[in-house]
């Protein structure tokens, strides 16, 4: 994906990272989850069942806007 660009400035170069999580029973790494936020007895978000994908996150270096891709199946 070298070839992206920023699509709020136009600029070329964005440059790779992630989105850390750092919550409670957390991978290090955020996730997307299909579907709207469902929060189970306790007030956490209801996973089970669900599919979730790995987040890319792109930064362009001129704006510092953020580009987040849900890749591949987490």
């Amino acid at each position: 994906m070298s070839d992206l660009h920023c699509t709020h400035c136009g600029e070329g170069g964005l440059e790779a990272g992630f989105i850390m999580d750092s919550g409670e029973h957390a991978k290090g790494f955020a996730r997307w989850v299909e579907g709207a936020l469902e929060r189970g007895f306790f007030g956490g978000a209801k996973l089970m069942g669900r599919p979730k994908w790995e987040i890319d996150a792109y930064r362009c270096p001129y704006c510092h806007h953020l580009e987040l891709f849900a890749t591949r199946p987490a």
